[in-house]
């Protein structure tokens, strides 16, 4: 599985995106996750900074373009996801990247 990095002992809500590249593009048949302490059932989700009523579910596929976040009350909102229309787009791996790693670019319309 993945896991974000993050202070010892932290707990954060992570959006997590499948498939898991970045710029996360709508004909890629997107799916978000929020996962974090205490998100299960208790989810708010965020399009465009303004407050989407999706209440209560984990999981959904991406229909619209836009900025994405979700939110647990126990861990905060977690980092926003992009959703783009983009006919062509240079994506790389949706992961962590240091200095030194080997990184796979896919260049797709």
């Amino acid at each position: 599985g993945w896991c974000p990095l993050s202070p010892a002992g932290a707990q954060t809500t992570q959006l997590l995106v499948e498939p898991p590249w970045t710029p996360a593009v709508l004909w890629d048949r997107v799916t978000l996750t929020c996962q974090g302490s205490g998100t299960r059932g208790a989810t708010t989700w965020y399009k465009d900074r303004q407050r989407w009523g999706l209440e209560k579910r984990d999981t959904f596929v991406v229909a619209y373009k836009g900025t994405y976040q979700c939110h647990s009350s126990r861990s905060g909102r977690s980092p926003a996801v992009s959703v783009l229309e983009d006919w062509v787009v240079l994506q790389v791996p949706a992961r962590a990247l240091l200095e030194g790693d080997t990184v796979t670019l896919r260049c797709r319309g």
